[in-house]
């Protein structure tokens, strides 16, 4: 189980470094474009996410049986944030470009991938990659 929630940390990582990157240029870059970006809603919305995001992670590199659990409700909390709210919300709030669904797309894969690799941790299935 160790290895699968090491790995998941990894993507956890991967995925809330692009989401960090592009908030804070939407928060300078866009500032103004729409409510949602501005360096208030950056540290508001954004800093107690990535940090609760990091204390997941934390957890994860742990190895601690309970926090695949932990990663696991993080993960699918955060894809419903996504799918239910962000996108009808804050997305098309944005006057959204190609880089903005890109990012929405990437980001929100990522958190799938995560969601399914600590359910085979939590189940105590292993993941073998095989190279021929």
């Amino acid at each position: 189980m160790t290895v699968l929630m090491r790995h998941t940390a990894w993507i956890l990582i991967v995925a809330f470094g692009i989401s960090l990157i592009y908030e804070l240029y939407r928060a300078t870059s866009k500032a103004g474009t729409s409510r949602h970006d501005s360096m208030r809603a950056f540290v508001v919305q954004g800093i107690p996410l990535y940090t609760l995001a990091g204390v997941v992670i934390a957890l994860l590199f742990t190895g601690r049986e309970w926090a695949a659990a932990v990663g696991l409700i993080f993960s699918v909390a955060m894809i419903c944030v996504s799918i239910f709210y962000y996108n009808p919300q804050i997305m098309l709030a944005r006057q959204p470009g190609i880089v903005d669904w890109f990012e929405d797309l990437v980001f929100t894969g990522l958190l799938f991938v995560a969601a399914a690799l600590l359910l085979y941790a939590m189940c105590g299935t292993s993941v073998r990659l095989v190279l021929e």
